[in-house]
C-alpha cells in the first residue's frame, strides 16, 4: 500500500476535461436520460434544458411543459436556473419548487426515502414562504406540496 501523500490527477499528469463556463461553472455536457442520470459519453440523451433564466411566469411554464413530458429532473434545473437569479425574496420559492421536482425524480428513481425526505424538505421552504407576502405567481402553494405528497 502506498504511504506518501496523495496525487492530484493534474499532478500525475491526467487532463481533467470538463466543460466549463466563463465562471468556471460545470456545463451540461454529458448526456443524461429523462430522469437527469447521466450516459456514457457518446449516447444520445433527452435535450439539456436552457441554463439562461427566464421571467417567472416563463419558469413556470416550462417547468410544467417538462413535468408533462416525464422530465422532473429537467424541471428541477429550469427552476435552480430561476431560483439561483432571482431577487433574494423569492429564492425561497423557487428553491422549494425546484426541491419539490427532485423529491418527484428520486420517487420516478425508485428512492422512496430520498423522494418523501425531499418532499417534506420542499414543503417546509414553501408553507415558510407562503406565510410571507412574496409573489407566488398564481400558484397554490399547499395543492402542489399535496399532490406531491400524492404522488409519493
Amino acid at each position: 500500500m502506498p504511504t506518501g501523500p496523495k496525487v492530484g490527477a493534474e499532478e500525475a499528469g491526467v487532463v481533467v476535461d470538463r466543460d466549463r463556463n466563463e465562471q468556471g461553472r460545470a456545463q451540461q455536457a454529458r448526456p443524461r436520460d429523462a430522469l437527469g442520470r447521466p450516459l456514457p459519453y457518446g449516447e444520445v440523451g433527452v435535450e439539456p434544458i436552457s441554463e439562461e433564466p427566464l421571467p417567472p411566469e416563463e419558469t413556470l411554464a416550462y417547468a410544467r411543459e417538462l413535468l408533462d413530458a416525464g422530465r422532473p429532473f429537467a424541471a428541477h434545473e429550469a427552476l435552480e436556473v430561476r431560483w439561483k437569479s432571482c431577487p433574494e425574496e423569492e429564492r425561497e420559492l423557487w428553491q422549494g419548487l425546484a426541491q419539490l421536482c427532485v423529491g418527484l425524480t428520486h420517487h420516478e428513481r425508485g428512492n422512496a426515502v430520498g423522494a418523501s425526505r425531499l418532499i417534506e424538505r420542499a414543503a417546509r421552504r414553501l408553507v415558510a414562504y407562503e406565510e410571507g407576502d412574496g409573489p407566488t405567481y398564481g400558484l397554490d402553494l399547499g395543492e402542489l406540496i399535496a399532490c406531491a405528497r400524492d404522488r409519493v
